[in-house]
């Protein structure tokens, strides 16, 4: 355990002595924007008519290799990664040696230049301009580099599910999981709407709880010095809303209880609930 918080503090050590160099050469590591002409997944489907366009993009690095005055680095964003060739040669001056150089993995950057095909056939940007996005100080945990390449050793359910950065970082098809997700809830949303129910938000925090049978989160109001749960559902002010004359209500809401949990059984999630009135499921 000392010997990996020494070599993890090494780590740090390096890369922040990388920060001070790019620094100290006026190039700001953590800018504020970056203005992109495409993402990835769009050059790699386009594939054969990108070739010879100038584009702009930016990604996270997941593998490097360095040769001297130059160096290949692939990055990757949310949908796709792609090769860039860095050359002292061909980015302006000094860059090479002020950015490229100093690069390592979990760096973002940002890049422009000619796309084109590799001598193996894979395309990819000859990068005419680099920009450093954002510098990576802590190395991302559970990662091994082999030949330049950042692959998973990320396995561990328990680890991943507690650390969900790290796990989209390494595993690119959890982000499909998310994705999916918020369209079935922009689906159901758009049917509801679409059927002339009405979204409503109904109160988080409540003085009495009710609606299921469960054991609740609790919390204190300090300016009204009361009691108050946060909800198990949202049934009663829904119900409540029908009574005030809405004839058709629905609510997507997080809802909190308070008791055992595994991986399928988590005690913040999201429900929906939907009342109509003079109807039936029947």
């Amino acid at each position: 355990m000392e010997t990996e918080k020494k070599n993890l503090q090494q780590i740090i050590t390096h890369r922040l002595e990388k920060l001070e160099l790019m620094l100290k050469a006026g190039h700001n590591p953590y800018p504020y924007n970056f203005d992109k002409t495409h993402e990835i997944k769009d050059l790699i489907e386009k594939d054969d008519k990108s070739i010879g366009s100038n584009v702009k993009t930016a990604g996270r690095i997941v593998s490097q290799r360095k040769m001297g005055k130059a160096s290949f680095i692939h990055i990757q964003d949310l949908n796709g990664r792609i090769q860039v060739y860095l050359k002292n040669d061909i980015l302006p001056e000094n860059i090479y040696d002020e950015i490229a150089r100093n690069l390592d993995l979990g760096d973002i950057v940002g890049v422009g230049g000619e796309m084109f095909l590799t001598k193996t056939e894979e395309l990819s940007i000859k990068a005419d301009s680099l920009q450093i996005l954002s510098k990576n100080i802590r190395p991302l945990p559970n990662l091994k580099e082999k030949e330049g390449t950042m692959f998973n050793a990320f396995e561990d359910k328990e680890l991943r599910y507690r650390h969900r950065q790290l796990d989209l970082v390494v595993n690119p098809e959890v982000k499909d999981i998310f994705i999916k997700r918020a369209q079935i809830i922009s689906s159901v949303r758009s049917y509801l709407d679409e059927n002339g129910y009405l979204e409503v938000e109904t109160p988080v925090l409540q003085p009495l709880y009710g609606g299921a049978s469960a054991r609740p989160f609790k919390t204190h109001h300090n300016a009204l010095d009361q009691l108050l749960y946060l909800r198990i559902a949202d049934e009663l002010y829904l119900k409540r809303l029908i009574i005030g004359g809405f004839e058709k209500v629905y609510e997507i809401a997080k809802n909190f209880r308070n008791e055992g949990m595994d991986r399928n059984h988590n005690p913040e999630f999201t429900s929906l609930e939907f009342y109509e009135a003079y109807a039936d499921v029947y």
